[in-house]
């Protein structure tokens, strides 16, 4: 019996690590495989959204001064 009882100890604490440890990994992968990309394609959509503005204003106001 006393040696049952270490194994069933360290047997739940490895169980308990185990999901620990895999839930942090993938939240790791996560964050490195879909948040971060996202938050890039998210800034980039806003850089290019950004560049057209000015560009329709700069085009606008050229407009203006021709007529």
């Amino acid at each position: 019996m006393s040696d049952l009882v270490p194994v069933v100890y360290y047997g739940g604490l490895l169980a308990l690590y185990f999901f620990w440890i895999y839930g942090i990994v993938s939240f790791g992968l996560d964050l490195k495989n879909k948040i971060v990309p996202g938050l890039k394609q998210y800034r980039r959509g806003r850089t290019q959204r950004d560049e057209r503005r000015t560009q329709d204003d700069e085009r606008a106001t050229n407009e203006e001064q021709l007529y």
